[in-house]
């Protein structure tokens, strides 16, 4: 989940902060507080929100003073990108009127971390002119990115029909999607014709999603999704008519025309991988690098991380491999054996998805119940595990997990993408589980949602460095919490998957700084992981429409657990795991600088 404003400001990416991307220009209030933070945080926060039609639904906070969002998508047009440039900059300017050496405690951790996610925003908005506007790329349109690929599945999993009001929002924001793409085309069009360009196999992968969206009028899921769903509620059949025309009329042709934008685009595109290759290309990498990882770290420096990790990993998976039998080869390559296994991987077959899903919710709540021997602040908002609806499974990536609306219901899903079970070999379903969700995403999440004193608009930010960091130090919590006593192939999918994310800081800079080919990386990862060539593919693929992101994982994991090291050392047996977690987790998501500096602070209270 990355949005432009993600990239833009340091890699803020949850639904609410979401609801920040570049929209609508919002009026700014007559006087704002100067020296109350958190109501003018406050008051960013409902700016935000009246930017982003689209984040103020999928908080849960279209209602109200603002149900008439509801019926609006995103500004995605040069003007409203304009106005949201023009508002963080004020935004900024407001925050650095208070007086931040007033502050101590949540107020400095709050006033740092906005400041952080405004001044990289502004410098971004001030550096680059292209890109996309709701994914962490410098394309406006790739097979990651575009109205295209986002506005469907959102107005068919997250806008609610259940009035009259409801489905003539609906038909309002179809007919806005029309818009949307043309805006986008000329982007395209723009953008393409002064350097910017994304690679052939990224547009051919473009081309082939636009295609399969542009289908015939009753085939179409943004016309069903409406017309079943008006159905259920009662509501009659006119508006899947409504629809249709709608659909037919503008939606259709517009994608027609952003198809032969995209194929002419196709036919002067190269072959280069890396953003190396695209107009301020070295600059767009270090600014995707520094907002993921929110560090400073170089390129050269992360590289050497990635493979010094994978050398020290793969020497632990290759003892767990031979306890398994399996000794000739290279860790890949027994790893390659082991997901071959027969017994490996749950039937295709609805039963076997249906007990896949089931087996993953006892070990979710397993987990929970071993919470307490590391954490004292636990969430009232619960998590379930669901199968991605077989509709979407095609473009929807292998697991995720959407964090619960700020109102309502207090659930968070962890997705998993059942298309095909021999995707997911059993032993590797575990540290997934952990990572999306419980002590993961949903953990991390949902504590900062709830914790008194953070306003929303920085409980909802999510830092990469700090957020997948977090995860992947999750997964290990689950090792260390016991979850792999009994299940040694499960320790090894950890591991592998840990592997896998080494590889990646590998694979990036390889590509984005040192010019590796999209060959070269996909055979460095098959090699590493022993994953078959497809999947690497999607994977690299991934990492080139999004420079910098794959980092973020490795380089915050090794944070977190070198902050861990250091309040172990410094405070001996003064130490406790449940006030570092209480300390790391209950100021929100922070830049990993941020974090040392309030780690510090820790350990120096704790010696006083």
């Amino acid at each position: 989940m990355f949005n432009r404003r993600a990239f833009l400001a340091a890699g803020a990416a949850s639904v609410a902060l979401a609801a920040a991307r570049p929209g609508l220009a919002a009026a700014t209030p007559a006087s704002a507080p100067t020296g109350d933070l958190n109501r003018l945080l406050d008051i960013f926060f409902q700016e935000d929100l009246r930017r982003s039609p689209e984040g103020t639904t999928l908080a849960g906070l279209d209602t109200g003073a603002l149900a008439g969002l509801r019926g609006r998508l995103d500004d995605r047009s040069d003007a409203g990108r304009k106005a949201a440039a023009a508002a963080r900059a004020n935004q900024l300017k407001r925050l650095r009127a208070l007086d931040r050496k007033s502050m101590t405690g949540i107020d400095g951790v709050n006033y740092d971390s906005v400041d952080y996610v405004l001044a990289t925003a502004v410098d971004a908005d001030t550096r680059f002119d292209f890109g996309s506007y709701d994914q962490q790329s410098p394309y406006v349109l790739c097979q990651l990115a575009g109205a295209y690929q986002s506005v469907p599945n959102f107005l068919d999993a997250h806008h609610p029909v259940e009035n009259t009001a409801d489905a003539d929002a609906y038909l309002a924001r179809l007919e806005a999607f029309a818009g949307a793409l043309d805006t986008e085309t000329e982007q395209f069009r723009r953008d393409s014709g002064s350097g910017v360009l994304a690679a052939d196999f990224m547009l051919d992968t473009t081309l082939a999603q636009l295609r399969n969206l542009r289908v015939d009028v009753d085939q179409s899921g943004l016309v069903t999704s409406l017309g079943k769903r008006a159905m259920a509620a009662g509501l009659g059949g006119h508006y899947g008519a409504q629809a249709a025309k709608i659909y037919t009329d503008k939606v259709g042709p517009a994608l027609d025309r952003q198809i032969a934008a995209v194929a002419a685009g196709r036919a002067r595109a190269t072959h280069d991988a890396g953003v190396w290759h695209i107009r301020d290309g070295a600059d767009w990498y270090a600014q995707g690098l520094k907002a993921s990882t929110t560090t400073t770290l170089s390129p050269d420096e992360i590289h050497k991380i990635g493979v010094d990790q994978g050398e020290e990993i793969r020497a632990r998976l290759d003892t767990l491999l031979k306890a398994q039998g399996l000794s000739q080869g290279s860790v890949g390559e027994r790893i390659k054996a082991l997901r071959a296994r027969p017994d490996s991987t749950y039937p295709n077959t609805d039963a076997g998805k249906t007990q896949l899903i089931a087996d993953l919710q006892v070990k979710l709540d397993d987990m929970v119940s071993r919470l307490p021997r590391m954490f004292s602040d636990l969430p009232r908002a619960t998590a379930q595990v669901k199968r991605v609806p077989a509709a979407i499974e095609d473009g929807a990536p292998l697991a995720y997990y959407e964090s619960p609306p700020l109102e309502g219901n207090r659930v968070g899903t962890i997705y998993f993408n059942l298309h095909d079970t021999a995707e997911w070999p059993k032993w590797s379903l575990p540290s997934t589980l952990y990572h999306e969700g419980v002590p993961g995403h949903h953990l991390q999440g949902s504590i900062a949602q709830e914790t008194p004193g953070i306003p929303q608009y920085r409980a909802n930010m999510f830092f990469s460095g700090y957020g997948e960091g977090w995860a992947l130090y999750a997964e290990q919590l689950a090792d260390e919490l016991g979850m792999y006593d009994s299940d040694p192939l499960g320790r090894i999918g950890y591991l592998k998957f840990l592997l896998f994310r080494a590889g990646r800081c590998v694979i990036d800079t390889g590509m984005h700084h040192k010019r590796w080919t999209r060959e070269k990386a996909v055979d460095y990862m098959v090699d590493l992981t022993g994953d078959a060539p497809s999947a690497m593919t999607r994977e690299v693929d991934r990492y080139c429409a999004w420079p910098g992101q794959a980092c973020s994982y490795k380089i915050g994991h090794t944070m977190w657990n070198r902050l861990r090291d250091q309040s172990r050392k410094e405070l001996g047996p003064k130490f406790d795991i449940h006030d570092f977690h209480r300390v790391a987790l209950n100021s929100g998501a922070v830049p990993l600088d941020v974090l040392q500096g309030m780690v510090d602070g820790y350990i120096k209270n704790k010696k006083a």
